[in-house]
């Protein structure tokens, strides 16, 4: 165990799940669905994230890819993510044909476990240890709780200039993160 690594995995992953950008979104399908199911919709994306995280390996090698290919390919979709954050747009689209509820779709897949955390789990397997990534999804995931259970009232707390602030900051520290991942695996010292 090393609280460095953990550290860095916690705030890399608190950047891409982007919670705390999510809540708009959160309050609409809450709104929709009348009410959000924060232990059901964190339980199953922990069953996705630990699953990737043990298993995307084995997966990858089905494929005959290996981790450095896919660390890359992930910097890059952590890259077009931190754009969106940046910048306010959506390049990546949802599925607008995914049935379900709303606690398990959008939001703990696509919007918690999607195509972006599970791409990080598996690249930040390139650089950090497993123990130590898997505490970083453990704590995250504990926030994701906290935030679905009182998503109600931060969105009277915070108000939705300070979401707009806050996705702009971990969107600047999320490019620096898939520059630094991208530049790890494409320039090795």
């Amino acid at each position: 165990m090393n609280f460095k690594e953990i550290f860095s995995v916690t705030l890399i992953l608190f950047s891409v799940i982007d919670i705390l950008g999510s809540i708009p979104f959160i309050i609409n399908i809450r709104k929709r669905e009348g009410r959000i199911h924060a232990e059901k919709a964190t339980i199953i994306s922990a069953v996705l994230m630990i699953a990737f995280l043990f298993l995307g390996q084995s997966i990858l090698n089905l494929f005959g890819l290996d981790v450095a290919s896919f660390a890359v390919a992930g910097a890059i979709v952590i890259f077009i993510v931190a754009m969106e954050m940046i910048l306010g747009i959506t390049l990546i689209k949802d599925d607008p044909d995914a049935k379900g509820t709303g606690s398990i779709v959008p939001i703990a897949f696509p919007l918690i476990a999607g195509a972006g955390t599970l791409t990080t789990i598996l690249s930040l397997r390139a650089v950090y240890a497993e123990v130590n990534i898997l505490i970083g999804i453990i704590i995250n995931l504990v926030f994701v709780y906290v935030v679905l259970r009182l998503s109600a009232w931060l969105e009277r707390v915070i108000g939705k200039a300070g979401f707009a602030v806050l996705r702009r900051i971990f969107g600047v520290i999320l490019l620096a993160i898939a520059v630094k991942i991208f530049k790890d695996h494409v320039f090795p010292s």
